[in-house]
C-alpha cells in the first residue's frame, strides 16, 4: 500500500481507449490502485480483483475502479476484494450518444450512455463511491447508474463525497438495488466537506449534488455504524427521490444538516 516503503504503481490502465470490450480478467494483490479508467464507450466484464491478503499485510489505497475523464464506462459482474473504495468515480458524463451497445452488456434504465456499475460483489472496503469530486481538471460526475450490487463487511455501503470550497457538478446519480451486510461506518453517507481527504464538518456549497435516486437500498449494519448521514450545503443538495431505504443496526445521525427533500436521515 501507500503506508510507507517504495513508491507503488497502479496495477492497470484503460487509457485513450474506445469503443473496446475487456473481460474475465482475473487480479490479484495490487501494489495499490487496481485499474485506472480514462476512456470513451468501454465494456469491463466479470472482473476480480482479489487484494484480500492486504487485510493482515498493510493493503492500502487499494481502490478497485478508478473512473475519471470518462464517457461511457460499463461495468459488469465485478468482483472486489480490497481495503479502499470498490469504485470510484471522480469525474466523467455523457457527451455525445452512440448508435449501438454490445447485446450482452446490461446497461441499467435502457441507458446506451453514461457510466454504469452492474452486477457487482464488493467486500473488505470503502464501498460504491462518487468522488471525491473537485480539484482535478474534469470535475463532472453526470448519468451514473449503480445497480444490482452487494457490498459487504465494507466500511461505507453508498457513499457520495465533493471537495470543500471546490466547484463541479454531480448529477443524475442512482443508486438502485444495493444490498449490504457488516457495514462499520456509514450505510449511505452523502457530504460535502472534504478537504485533503478528511471531512470537515462544514459543507461548502460550490459543487452542487442535483438529481440523485437512491431505490432499494437494504441490509445490515454493525452496532456502532451510522445508518444514513447527509451534509450538504444551504441548497447544493435538490431533486432527489428516496426510497425502499431499510437498514437495520447501527445508529441514526443527529448531525445531519440541509437534508433535501424526498431524503430522509
Amino acid at each position: 500500500g501507500t503506508n510507507g516503503g517504495k513508491t507503488k504503481p497502479k496495477f492497470m490502465y484503460i487509457h485513450d481507449v474506445e469503443d473496446s470490450t475487456f473481460k474475465g480478467i482475473n487480479i490479484k494483490n495490487t501494489p495499490v490502485q487496481a485499474i485506472s479508467v480514462q476512456a470513451t464507450n468501454v465494456h469491463l466484464n466479470d472482473f476480480t480483483i482479489d487484494n484480500s491478503d492486504g487485510d493482515d499485510n498493510g493493503g492500502h489505497n487499494t481502490d478497485g475502479f478508478d473512473i475519471s475523464e470518462s464517457t461511457g464506462v460499463y461495468i459488469s459482474g465485478a468482483t472486489v476484494k480490497n481495503q479502499d473504495d470498490c469504485i470510484a468515480i471522480n469525474s466523467g458524463e455523457v457527451r455525445y450518444p452512440y448508435p449501438t451497445i454490445i447485446p450482452s452488456i446490461h446497461i441499467a434504465n435502457n441507458q446506451t450512455q453514461g457510466i454504469s456499475f452492474t452486477g457487482g460483489t464488493c467486500s473488505g472496503g470503502h464501498g460504491l463511491s462518487i468522488g471525491s469530486v473537485g480539484g482535478r481538471d474534469d470535475n463532472t460526475v453526470k448519468n451514473v447508474t449503480i445497480s444490482d450490487s452487494t457490498v459487504s463487511n465494507s466500511a461505507n455501503g453508498v457513499r457520495i463525497k465533493t471537495i470543500y470550497k471546490e466547484t463541479g457538478d454531480v448529477s443524475e446519480i442512482t443508486y438502485s438495488n444495493i444490498q449490504l451486510t457488516g457495514i462499520t461506518d456509514y450505510g449511505i453517507v452523502i457530504e460535502q466537506d472534504y478537504e485533503n481527504g478528511s471531512p470537515t464538518g462544514t459543507p461548502s456549497t460550490g459543487i452542487p449534488i442535483t438529481d440523485v435516486t437512491v431505490d432499494g437500498v437494504t441490509g445490515t449494519l454493525e452496532d456502532d455504524a451510522t445508518q444514513v448521514y447527509i451534509l450538504c450545503g444551504d441548497g447544493s443538495c435538490s431533486d432527489w427521490t428516496w426510497s425502499g431505504v431499510d437498514l437495520s443496526g447501527g445508529k441514526t445521525s443527529d448531525k445531519c444538516e440541509n437534508v433535501p427533500s424526498g431524503a430522509s436521515c
